[in-house]
């Protein structure tokens, strides 16, 4: 980070190999591997005079990065006997490193500072995210480990009153590290830095064991380096904002000059010079957080415009959406002088906006983005503003579908749904609830009393897969490896695949004896995968690192498996036996790659969809979906609730095993049974296939339940696409850049997931159709009778 882009000449570098970081191994040998390259240099200084003389210049920073600690965090969690001889190790270098440059200096003016760049979770994860702990529970509460944020800060030597036989604490924040430093070398202060020197406040101990004055005179330069920064960004949000509103505490001009803070630095000098040292200290604390107060004001400044012009565009694309779904009936687009009207509102606001921009100077971004929302209302408008009038004079009866029940009362539950999901994307629990309403209030409140005595085996069915799949979200967040869970998935996935060649019809096809040779050799795959990944947990488990063959061996089961169902065409296969097939091929992974229940949620939401499919197909059979006279697709009662249920099972595929801060499908234990050596992408990869394969499942279900359905393509997906955006909305206004890395990151990929669905969901309903395009042209796809 340091030699990439600094000066040349400026940095030397000395760096391990990447192969070097083994989670098999001891990561111990990472941090001794940084110690003996010090006392390498160091011996070499002795005897090469040119490398003495540069080493003992003025202002040399020695920087040691040690990983080990941090990779064993990874591999064996904070709490672990290996965590603890890890710590005994960077204990150890750290005192031998205080000596050998003592003793290569011998002048007492090196200063040391020990920090980290974040805590850990006690899963050995980072980031300070809200988890949920009950004491002697196993369901959760909100509140927030400190181990994920606190990080050590311990300064001694040249200008540091403390000894560590008897500390201080004091709680800084990572960005006054910086400020810190600066100060210790005597160096200029980084551009844009927002640290503020813990020695600023005299009331409680600081880092510098300096006079009053020189600490008086620091508090001084901080203050100066912040209130620049603040005049910066004044002046051009002054240059280039309508109605500029400066922040209330600069507000008034001080002096000639109108410079920010001019008159509070001039009194804060004036306060050293007759040496009163501690006011100086507060006012220059005041004049940092005043100043630090006006910077977040400036950054969020245009906020309030960005937030406005993406809710509305947000609106206006489920208006645009919902036009092309609601029944057409009740769409009347407007006549061609309103049409004419509507074009030049649409195009002088464009017009004002962006030249409102011009003169701002502001960002292209913001000209891209304004298009959005006039483009969006003005289609919509467009297309539908000729049935306003129509519409409310028809209220009585265009608010009522085919059941009876009102529009707006589907609104508002469709509404309160999604905000559901919202919630549950932190509170997984909400999943757990979620499948109980579809399970078991659904079917008692609102199937027909004649479902249950002609189907009572669905029903049944229907009730306990949606129960069973509630349970995953309430299980503990904190998982340990568990080979038994993992043996259990597998043979679970086992009995799917022999129940499934018996229970359906495959003996009445014409394939039947290749149907049943493909469906065994994947229960075969998925054995040899069970014992694969038993002997290598073993192996990890003892530390004795991975054996190749069961490297080899779990690389070509996986492969293997995941291609079979892609490129082994059985012509007249069954439509569910080809959602089996696909389910078998993706289970190997969830054996290989899963840490604990992984696979038995794997097994439990694929039987759950498939369920779901015929429940619908039965549910449907007595109201045929109808066309309109364009052929466009017309909006059914049930729509909204099955695009509702698509929408939930595309969250529950993701968090389904573990919430946003620990999904079990990130931890990183079952990746080293592949991958034992450090390599981001590859892991990565590994990671996105295992998330991937329950939405390839959904995918299929998807496809055949448009079959059963007689639905165009895409046409749910259509009533999905106008609900989703609810969602985004919401996470919108929840993004943050305060708090932890964690947080800020976890709510802007909340935003970016819900964006993101929308495509996310185009493209699970574009890959249903395509793997299942060979098998919906049979006769019997778009029958329940032929599963």
């Amino acid at each position: 980070m340091f030699a990439h882009g600094a000066t040349p000449g400026k940095v030397d570098m000395w760096c391990y190999h990447e192969d070097e970081e083994d989670f098999t191994k001891d990561a111990t040998a990472l941090d001794v591997w940084v110690l003996d390259r010090l006392r390498s240099l160091l011996h070499n200084a002795t005897i090469d005079n040119e490398l003495d003389a540069l080493l003992r210049r003025d202002k040399t920073v020695f920087f040691l990065h040690l990983l080990g600690l941090d990779t064993t965090g990874h591999s064996y969690r904070p709490h672990s006997k290996e965590y603890m001889t890890n710590i005994q190790v960077v204990d150890s270098i750290v005192r031998q490193t205080e000596a050998l440059l003592a003793e290569f200096y011998n002048d007492g003016a090196t200063s040391f500072v020990f920090t980290a760049d974040h805590g850990m979770s006690r899963i050995g994860n980072h980031g300070g995210r809200r988890f949920f702990v009950l004491p002697s529970s196993r369901f959760e509460t909100i509140m927030v480990d400190p181990d994920n944020t606190r990080t050590p800060l311990i300064a001694w030597g040249r200008q540091q009153p403390w000894e560590l036989t008897h500390l201080l604490r004091r709680d800084v924040e990572q960005a006054d590290v910086a400020a810190l430093m600066s100060s210790l070398l005597g160096i200029d202060w980084p551009a844009n830095s927002v640290g503020v020197l813990p020695d600023v406040d005299h009331t409680r101990p600081g880092y510098l064991d300096a006079t009053k004055e020189e600490q008086a005179r620091a508090a001084l330069v901080n203050a100066q380096v912040i209130l620049e920064h603040y005049r910066v960004k004044h002046e051009l949000k002054q240059e280039h904002s309508l109605f500029y509103k400066p922040f209330s505490y600069f507000a008034e001009a001080e002096d000639i000059e109108d410079i920010p803070g001019h008159s509070k630095l001039s009194h804060i000098t004036g306060l050293i010079d007759v040496k009163q040292y501690d006011h100086a200290r507060d006012a220059a604390a005041d004049l940092i957080q005043n100043a630090l107060a006006g910077i977040r004001y400036l950054e969020t400044y245009d906020r309030l415009l960005i937030r406005a012009i993406v809710v509305i565009a947000y609106l206006g694309w489920i208006a645009y959406s919902a036009v092309h779904i609601v029944p057409q009936e009740y769409i009347r687009p407007l006549d061609t002088p309103k049409l004419s009207m509507l074009n030049l509102v649409a195009f002088f606001t464009l017009a004002a906006v962006w030249c409102s921009f011009v003169f701002q100077h502001s960002a292209g971004t913001l000209y891209l983005y304004v298009i959005f929302p006039i483009y969006f209302w003005h289609q919509a408008i467009a297309r539908a503003g000729g049935s306003m009038a129509a519409m409310a004079d028809k209220w009585g009866k265009a608010v009522y579908l085919s059941d009876g029940l009102p529009m707006l009362l589907r609104g508002i539950g469709a509404v309160a749904a999604l905000q559901s999901m919202v919630a549950g994307y932190t509170h997984r629990s909400i999943w757990s609830v979620g499948f109980v309403f579809i399970g078991v209030l659904w079917p008692f409140f609102f199937w027909h009393s004649d479902m249950f005595a002609r189907h009572r085996t669905l029903c049944a069915s229907w009730v306990f897969l949606c129960s069973c799949t509630a349970i995953f979200p309430l299980l503990p967040v904190h998982k340990e490896e568990n080979v038994r869970e993992i043996i259990a998935g597998g043979f679970g996935m086992i009995v799917a695949g022999v129940a499934g060649i018996f229970s359906s019809h495959a003996s009445m096809s014409p394939s039947k004896t290749k149907i049943r040779s493909l469906i065994l050799s994947q229960c075969a795959l998925i054995l040899v995968s069970m014992v694969i990944t038993a002997s290598s947990a073993s192996n990890l488990r003892a530390k004795l690192g991975l054996p190749l063959v069961n490297q080899i061996a779990g690389w070509v089961v996986l492969v293997i498996a995941s291609v079979i169902p892609f490129t082994y065409h059985i012509p007249h296969t069954p439509a569910v036996l080809k959602v089996l097939t696909l389910f078998l091929g993706f289970s190997v992974c969830f054996v290989i790659l899963s840490i604990s229940v992984e696979g038995l949620f794997f097994l439990s939401y694929s039987a759950t969809l498939v369920t779901w499919v015929e429940v619908e197909t039965i549910l449907r059979s007595h109201n045929k979906p109808q066309k309109t006279d364009q052929g466009g697709y017309q909006l059914q009662a049930g729509d909204i609730r099955i695009a509702l249920f698509f929408l939930f099972f595309v969250q529950v595929a993701f968090f389904g095993t573990g919430n946003v801060a620990s999904i079990s499908s990130f931890y990183l234990e079952p990746v080293y049974r592949l991958v034992p050596i450090f390599n981001p992408f590859l892991m990565a990869a590994l990671l996105i296939f295992k998330i991937i394969a329950p939405y390839a499942i959904l995918a299929v279900c998807f496809a055949l339940m448009n079959v059963r359905l007689h639905l165009p393509p895409f046409s749910l997906f259509l009533v999905a696409l106008t609900l989703t955006d609810v969602m985004t909305v919401t996470f919108f206004f929840k993004v943050t850049d305060t708090g932890s890395w964690l947080e800020i990151g976890q709510t802007i990929s909340f935003f970016c997931i819900s964006s993101m669905l929308l495509v996310w969901s185009a493209g699970i309903c574009a890959v249903g159709e395509v793997l299942m395009a060979d098998v919906l042209k049979s006769p019997g796809a778009g029958s329940s009778k032929e599963a």
